[in-house]
């Protein structure tokens, strides 16, 4: 009996802890088992055949990094896509459990007495990441998103999980952000962002250490098996061909004046005006890199994409800062334009029908078997479609988010920031880079929303923490009794209890 009173026991304290939080998370499931059954094939995007046929033939992709189709490979022998999107799925699920948990644990630091307070702040900051129905589509998208979300908020998790971190702590948060960059090349800033927040918290030499070197082993081992297979130490060969495309939106040649073997490169206006500057002149058939042999993959292309994007913006700083800062507020916007072009925004929706095309089938039946058809299951889809027309986090709301997480560093100030610092400037990061060094896609917000969430619920309870401290210290004072005065003092040796204190008859 006395067993059972314990476990009872037990059962209550964490559903007085965490019962708010569980209850959250079983909505959250339920909506992605609700879109498994809507939706049992993986839904497609336009660079899903070339992850996969890194998976199907293994080599170093020249246009991005394979981390995602080495994971694709390692299930490949699940022959199913319906595993993929489960998997997928679960990482986000996990995703909002981590933020879930590094609040949680700040907040009952900061309010010890209190059980159900610090999930309140955990679960509120776990909310977008768990319900948000872009978030959810992009698990559902043979896309390398959601893996490189999940990989890069893993990391930070173990960099922020203790101040003072042991050496393979350090190592591990090494492995996952070189497993995050080499997923997606936008990770590379992140392992700067860490190093520089784990010299400020204090957490040791050793695990800074072995954190970049852990980071540097399959970063240099990846570039080594690139260069094998492509010629040259890289991770890619299209790092300045994206560069070039971000210069394609203010470019001027007339100001710019290139050497002869640059103008080829003088981008063009689109011929479909719904069309970016960037996507027009990369992607279509009016792109100057068709002019080029070998293409856009070719080394030479990458070489004189990356000579004129740096005299362009050289020549033009204002363009270029002007483009940055109209693309980064595009993050924050009350309604989703239909950019880089409407169907690539579309894509990013649960669609109606789908039907694979020409290129799409060979390698969708070699990978995923019987599961490569992309059935569609009605009403379940409707519903989903519906779901998504009226639960997403809308772009002011991440702005806010931003500056609550801004607020909090502000009052952990003489911290450097204190514990959102970190999850801050990486939600920062992911949100600027892309801007600055390719184009602005809605695809690139999302992975920043639970990093902003995580630095926005700590800066909550950094506010809790501060307001609690300077509470305390008023009390304090108002508790503490005034200074003995001499009709106070103490009866000496001498001194008759009956007369201390008291004025002489």
């Amino acid at each position: 009996m006395q067993v059972i009173g314990r476990v009872l026991r037990g059962v209550g304290r964490l559903i007085a802890a965490h019962g708010i939080f569980i209850a959250v998370l079983a909505a959250a499931i339920a909506v992605r088992v609700l879109t498994m059954v809507a939706y049992p094939s993986v839904l497609w995007f336009g660079d899903s055949v070339s992850y996969l046929n890194g998976a199907l033939h293994i080599e170093p992709s020249t246009l991005r990094p394979s981390g995602y189709s080495l994971f694709l490979w390692a299930l490949k022998p699940l022959h199913s896509f319906t595993v993929l999107a489960a998997v997928q799925h679960a990482f986000g699920v996990a995703t909002g459990m981590m933020v879930y948990a590094l609040v949680w644990r700040a907040g009952r630091r900061a309010c010890s007495r209190w059980v159900v307070l610090p999930g309140l702040p955990a679960t509120a900051a776990a909310v977008p990441m768990l319900f948000d129905a872009y978030q959810i589509q992009l698990e559902h998208l043979l896309m390398s998103d959601e893996v490189f979300t999940f990989l890069a908020v893993a990391a930070v998790t173990v960099v922020m999980w203790r101040r003072r971190m042991s050496w393979w702590a350090g190592g591990f948060a090494g492995l996952l952000l070189a497993s995050a960059a080499l997923t997606r090349s936008i990770g590379l800033p992140l392992l700067g962002i860490a190093a520089v927040c784990m010299i400020v918290r204090r957490s040791g030499w050793r695990a800074l250490c072995a954190m970049i070197v852990v980071f540097a082993i399959p970063t240099v081992a990846y570039m080594s098996w690139f260069k094998s297979v492509n010629g040259e130490f890289a991770m890619t060969r299209t790092s300045q061909i994206f560069l070039y495309g971000r210069t394609t939106a203010f470019a001027d040649c007339a100001i710019i004046k290139p050497r002869p073997e640059l103008m080829v490169l003088c981008p063009s206006t689109p011929a479909d005006p719904r069309m970016a500057p960037a996507y027009a002149n990369m992607w279509t058939k009016q792109s100057p890199f068709r002019q080029i042999p070998g293409g856009i993959g070719s080394l030479k292309a990458n070489k004189l994409a990356g000579e004129f994007a740096q005299a362009a913006i050289k020549a033009q700083p204002r363009g270029y800062w002007d483009i940055l800062w109209h693309d980064t507020m595009m993050s924050f916007g009350a309604r989703r334009l239909p950019y880089p072009t409407p169907w690539t925004a579309h894509e990013y929706d649960f669609p109606v029908l789908k039907v694979l095309s020409d290129t799409e089938l060979p390698v969708a039946y070699a990978y995923g078997g019987r599961t490569a058809w992309p059935a569609i299951v009605e009403p379940q889809a409707r519903w989903m479609r519906a779901y998504q027309h009226r639960i997403s986090l809308p772009g002011p709301v991440l702005g806010y988010i931003l500056i609550a997480g801004a607020a909090g560093m502000l009052v952990r100030v003489r911290r450097w920031g204190g514990s959102p610092a970190l999850p801050w400037l990486a939600s920062v990061a992911l949100l600027l880079v892309p801007a600055a060094t390719a184009d602005f896609d809605y695809r690139y917000v999302v992975p920043a929303v639970p990093f902003a969430s995580l630095a926005a619920g700590l800066a909550l309870v950094a506010f809790v923490r501060t307001g609690g401290a300077a509470i305390g210290r008023v009390a304090g004072r108002r508790r503490s009794p005034a200074p003995a005065g001499p009709a106070d003092a103490p009866a000496g040796p001498g001194d008759h209890p009956a007369t201390v204190g008291s004025a002489a008859p």
